[in-house]
Formats: C-alpha cells, sequence, structure tokens
C-alpha cells in the first residue's frame, strides 16, 4: 500500500491538478511597423555604403597624391636630364639659315604716263573707222589699253607693229613693277616677256635700266646695305617684299635672256644684280619663289660672256663673302648656286673658296695654307667649335668639287676628313659633333671609291 508521500508525488504529476503553462500569444505585426522596420534598414545600408564611398575616396586621394608626387619627380628627373644635355651640347635647332633682307616697303611712284594718251597706238583706234561704233574717245583710252593688255591683245598688237612706243613701254613697266593689282602686274609682266623674248624683230623706244629696277626693289623694301641684314628688325605690317617681286624676277630672267639682241646691262649692273638674285634666296618669306630665282639666277650667269666671266665670277664671290654672316647662311647661298653647267660649278667652287677664305680673315696666302689651317683644329679640344668646323667642312667640298686635279689638295683633304671622321667620338653630344663625324665619313668614302 502506497504511503502518504508517494501519492502526493502521483499528484504533481497529474496534468489536471498540474496543467502545462499557456503559450505566449505572438504579436500582431502591422504594415505601419514593417514599413518602419524597412526603412530603418534602408537607412542602416544608405550609411554604410557612404561610410564605404568616403574611405575609397580616402584612398584615392592618397593614390592621386602619390601618383602626383612620382609625375612631379619624373618631370623634375627629365628637365635635369635636358638641361645637362643642353649645356652638354647646345640646341642644333637653333642654327636655321635666313636673313631679312626686306625692310618697310614705301611709297610706289604713280602709275600714270601723261603721254599715253596721245601715243600712236591709241590714236590709231581713235581715228579708225570702227570708232563710233566702239565709242572710244580719250577719257576711257587707259581703260582700253588696259583691257587690250588684260586680254593679251596688246602684246599682239604691237608684234604686228613691230614698235613699242615709249610712253606704252613705261605705263606697261609701271604696272608690272609697282600695280597693286595682280591682274594688270600679271598681264603687264606677260607683255614684257612676250616682247623681250619674241623671234620678230620688234623696235622698242625705252627699255627698263638697271637702275629702274632697283627703284622698285628699294619700293618694296630691299636692304641694299647687306652688312646689316642680320640685325634688321620692324614690327611695320609693310615689312617685307611686295607682290610684285614675282613679276620682278620673272622680267629680270627675261631681259637676262636677250643679250644677243641688245645689251641691256652693263657688265657692273650684271655682277650686282646677280648679288641681288643670291640675297633673295636666304629670305624665307621667298621660298615659294625658289624655282623662280633658281631659272633667274641661271639666266644671270649665261648674260655674261666667256672672258667677262672669268672675272666676274670672282668678284661676285669676294663680294659676297665680305657681307654675308659666317653660319649657315652662307652654306645657303653655296647650296642655291646650283646646275649642272660648267660655269654654275665652276661659280659654286669660286663662292665656296672666298667665303672659306673669309672665315680665315684672308691669313691664307694660297689653298694649301687654307687647307693646313683646317687639319690644325684639334676636334678633342673642349672648346672646339663644331658649327664652325661643319661650315668649313661644307665650304672645302663645294670648293674641291670642281677641283679634283690637284693630287696634293685631294691629300690634305682626305687627311683634314679623317681627322673629322676618326678623332671624333660617337659619344661626343657636343653641339654638330656628330654632324662633322657623320658628314666627314661620308665624303672620305667617296674619296676612297674615287
Amino acid at each position: 500500500m502506497m504511503d502518504f508521500d508517494q501519492l502526493l508525488e502521483l499528484d504533481n504529476d497529474d496534468p489536471v491538478l498540474n496543467p502545462p503553462p499557456a503559450k505566449k500569444r505572438k504579436k500582431v505585426i502591422g504594415l505601419d511597423d514593417l514599413l518602419t522596420d524597412f526603412y530603418k534598414e534602408e537607412g542602416k545600408l544608405v550609411e554604410k555604403a557612404a561610410r564605404k564611398a568616403k574611405a575609397k575616396a580616402r584612398r584615392n586621394d592618397d593614390s592621386d597624391e602619390e601618383d602626383q608626387h612620382q609625375e612631379a619627380s619624373l618631370c623634375q628627373l627629365v628637365d635635369t636630364c635636358e638641361n645637362q644635355i643642353r649645356d652638354i651640347g647646345g640646341k642644333e635647332d637653333s642654327f636655321l639659315w635666313g636673313l631679312c633682307v626686306f625692310g618697310d616697303q614705301k611709297s610706289p611712284p604713280p602709275l600714270a604716263v601723261p603721254e599715253l594718251e596721245s601715243c600712236t597706238l591709241l590714236q590709231s583706234f581713235m581715228n579708225n573707222k570702227l570708232n563710233s561704233e566702239f565709242q572710244i574717245c580719250l577719257d576711257n583710252g587707259n581703260t582700253l589699253l588696259e583691257g587690250l593688255l588684260v586680254n593679251g591683245w596688246l602684246s599682239n598688237v604691237v608684234l604686228a607693229k613691230g614698235h613699242v612706243e615709249k610712253s606704252v613701254a613705261m605705263w606697261t613697266f609701271n604696272l608690272m613693277a609697282y600695280s597693286s593689282i595682280e591682274e594688270l602686274r600679271t598681264s603687264a609682266c606677260d607683255f614684257w616677256c612676250a616682247i623681250l623674248s619674241s623671234k620678230i624683230e620688234v623696235t622698242i623706244d625705252w627699255f627698263p635700266s638697271y637702275s629702274e629696277l632697283k627703284v622698285a626693289l628699294e619700293s618694296y623694301g630691299f636692304l641694299f646695305n647687306f652688312s646689316n641684314m642680320e640685325s634688321v628688325y620692324s614690327n611695320s605690317v609693310r615689312q617685307g617684299p611686295a607682290q610684285n617681286i614675282r613679276a620682278w624676277i620673272k622680267y629680270v630672267t627675261t631681259s637676262c635672256q636677250v643679250k644677243s639682241k641688245k645689251a641691256i646691262y652693263l657688265t657692273s649692273e650684271a655682277e650686282e644684280l646677280m648679288e641681288v638674285i643670291i640675297y633673295l634666296f636666304l629670305d624665307s618669306q621667298l621660298q615659294g619663289l625658289f624655282v623662280l630665282l633658281h631659272e633667274c639666277m641661271q639666266s644671270a650667269i649665261s648674260y655674261f660672256t666667256d672672258d667677262e666671266w672669268q672675272s666676274s665670277c670672282e668678284k661676285i664671290a669676294k663680294s659676297l663673302a665680305r657681307r654675308i654672316p659666317k653660319d649657315v647662311n652662307c652654306l645657303r647661298i653655296v647650296e642655291c648656286i646650283s646646275g649642272a653647267k660648267t660655269r654654275s660649278k665652276l661659280f659654286r667652287s669660286v663662292v665656296a673658296y672666298q667665303i672659306l677664305h673669309s672665315c680665315f680673315d684672308y691669313k691664307a696666302r694660297d689653298e694649301v695654307e687654307i687647307l693646313n689651317l683646317l687639319i690644325s683644329v684639334n676636334v678633342k679640344e673642349k672648346n672646339c667649335n663644331f658649327v664652325k668646323l661643319y661650315v668649313y667642312l661644307v665650304l672645302t667640298e663645294n670648293w674641291l668639287s670642281s677641283n679634283q686635279e690637284n693630287q696634293v689638295l685631294n691629300e690634305m683633304w682626305r687627311l683634314y676628313l679623317r681627322n673629322c671622321s676618326c678623332l671624333i667620338a660617337s659619344t661626343d653630344l657636343r653641339s654638330y659633333a656628330s654632324k662633322v663625324r657623320n658628314k666627314a665619313s661620308y665624303l672620305l668614302q667617296g674619296t676612297i671609291t674615287q
């Protein structure tokens, strides 16, 4: 039989006497609570993204500052290297040819020629039976002649008559030299070229002399005081050659070809004209006219007779050597004297020799002494001027190009080339050192193959 304590324990286990605790009911969540929780989570995400963006920006700023610092250090290193190279070798690009051969333009003389209205050519039109139909009168006679000039009929009429009156010649020359209207100056130039080069014998009452050509150049601003060319600069809007310079060059070219018909220039005038043509090559503003200038020079060279050329060639060369600066401009002058004809080759050689002689202040008494002075140059010396040495090298090359029969000069020339090609190191960074070495090596190969 169970005791009393056991009965109490059974009573405690009875589910009726001790029912299980009631489960707590879940709280009902409304829509407002859901929205509140959603926005809270969204705000946390936004704050987290903002913190990440700030941290990333901070890291980028640090990286940019580091990149900028590295870039600045690199630029500073490059500048330092450039300065060192510049101190060692200098700037070779600074040695450019070109002189200012034209200053300020002057006012041109009047184009009108008073005698033109009474010239026979115009009067023949006035007295023609068709005058009433064309209604020609003295008031528009100048306009009529301009029309005939532009259309090319004026030269045809003159050639048919075989006579150019003084007034017509002066009028057309003034248009060619001074007119600002391109059509008129071009047509006037064509007129003179047609008359001078015609195979038909034509009587010309007036020829433009060298003095007229010189006056025209002065009005264009040409500086006849050649020694001051390198120091002439102007801010004037009228500086530089006039557009008429093209017609001027074409006229000179044609006029130098008619000496068999008429000697227009004296020998001294032709020599000065040659110098003017060469100096025009030195003005970089006229690079577009170099073909015309080359034709003009060849025509001027052919103007001299054989006897005249022997003496005139040397006179022109000496005059050029005294006046031009001893830099790359003198090489430009030698370069512009091109051509395969005997006179051109001789002129190029003589000009190069006279310039080279003047580079040594005429201390050398003959050709051998000039080469001795060149050979004596110590290319290993620290203060050796390779720019001058390069000028000497090119001048000597052009001088000896037409003097290859002298064996003594040729042997001295080879020795000079060996000095320049072998004694200058390939690592020499001084200005023009590599140019001198390469040029000498190339020329030395040419002498070996001969």
